[in-house]
């Protein structure tokens, strides 16, 4: 925080008024059924985006970050638009909502930092959208609910970004809390804490270093494949989203999608929303080796029938299914690359991390990157 607001005062020549900061996130179980109205089970880590912010009299909003090269000064006006793929687009269009939906702004001098991996899949957006929208809510006193700061910059993401992402990430970097895991269901968005006891195990995020440059293409081809999945099989049912659908009901259906790719959509969806419910029971009654099991059986799912895997996070799975000190393990976030998890004895973290690094690095040429972490709390401003 001290290099935080030195580097404030060097490009400001001022100190920021207040700093404020929101955790990216993992999901440990539940992938790619947010935007089929499924039940997910994501919690906030302890990495995430910093955000030192100062008023000015200038009526502009200053847009500068630690993280990237490309800054900007806008002036306030009544409506922005997306400008190419800067990163500034995040915070912007929060801003743009804010504006569309009546509220007075005046300028700010913003300055971010964020110590996500970038591309790792680990909600580095949702953890700007969500910074932003809270900075912008406590700064200017506007009483807006962390629900609503999720579903708000939910709508960036789908609107002014372009991707159709469900609301799971900008909900959990918003609510989350130590120690807890957020069991969502993304259509009503009710939600309760679970208890995230991992006794003499350890979480781990295991990053593939590989970028997920095809993330958001085919996040968007996967969304419109359910979407066609849905229509075929609303024939008959009355569900509104794929994760209504109990798998035996499906069993029954299936014939009416008569196409084997969307077929096996619609099967990860349905059985991965049953995974999140069995996993739940699992937490609930400490049961760590069944939940294990899960995270295995979610990542076959996800590489075989959705198909958003990937040789690096197919390497690190294979090879924690080996190893006698892991549980469970899996993909986590869009795919395509970025980061898979994993349940560690404590007492090993180090010869797993040594053996998995020596293992990848044989495989695919370059090492991965391995960090512990555990639930942490959500969107907050921190005190110098």
């Amino acid at each position: 925080m001290d290099e935080l607001i030195k580097e404030f005062r060097n490009r400001f020549h001022k100190g920021p008024e207040r700093i404020f900061f929101c955790p990216g996130r993992i999901n440990l179980i539940g992938e790619h059924i947010d935007y089929n109205g499924g039940t997910v089970m994501p919690c906030a880590i302890s990495l995430g985006t910093y955000l030192a912010v100062s008023r000015n009299i200038d009526k502009c909003f200053r847009f500068q970050c630690l993280n990237f090269p490309e800054t900007a000064d806008l002036h306030l006006q009544e409506s922005y638009s997306k400008t190419g793929k800067q990163w500034f687009n995040y915070p912007l269009g929060v801003i743009n909502y804010f504006l569309q939906e009546g509220h007075d702004l005046s300028g700010l001098d913003m300055l971010f930092y964020g110590n996500l991996p970038i591309g790792a899949g680990l909600s580095s957006s949702a953890s700007i959208e969500v910074l932003t929208a809270f900075a912008l809510d406590e700064i200017f006193q506007k009483g807006i609910s962390r629900k609503a700061m999720a579903i708000l910059s939910r709508k960036v993401e789908n609107e002014f970004i372009g991707v159709n992402c469900g609301i799971m990430d900008q909900f959990t970097v918003a609510m989350g809390r130590r120690k807890t895991a957020l069991l969502l269901n993304c259509d009503t968005l009710d939600y309760e804490y679970l208890p995230f006891e991992t006794g003499a195990y350890i979480l781990v995020i295991i990053n593939s270093n590989k970028q997920r440059k095809l993330a958001d293409s085919k996040y968007n081809e996967r969304f419109t494949e359910c979407g066609a999945a849905l229509k075929l099989l609303k024939q008959g049912s009355g569900i509104n989203n794929l994760c209504e659908m109990s798998i035996a009901e499906f069993e029954l259906k299936r014939h009416l999608i008569n196409n084997p790719v969307l077929e096996k959509r619609a099967l990860h969806v349905i059985s991965e929303n049953a995974r999140v419910a069995d996993a739940a029971i699992a937490l609930q009654t400490g049961d760590l080796e069944v939940f294990g099991k899960l995270m295995y059986a979610s990542h076959q799912s996800l590489r075989d029938l959705y198909e958003v895997s990937g040789k690096e996070l197919d390497t690190i799975v294979d090879f924690c299914r080996t190893y006698r000190g892991c549980i469970g393990a899996r993909m986590t976030g869009a795919g395509f690359g970025g980061c898979a998890i994993a349940l560690i004895k404590e007492d090993q973290i180090d010869d797993f991390s040594i053996k998995l690094t020596g293992y990848y690095r044989k495989q695919i040429g370059t090492a991965p990157d391995i960090f512990a972490s555990e639930p942490g709390e959500g969107v907050r401003e921190l005190k110098p």
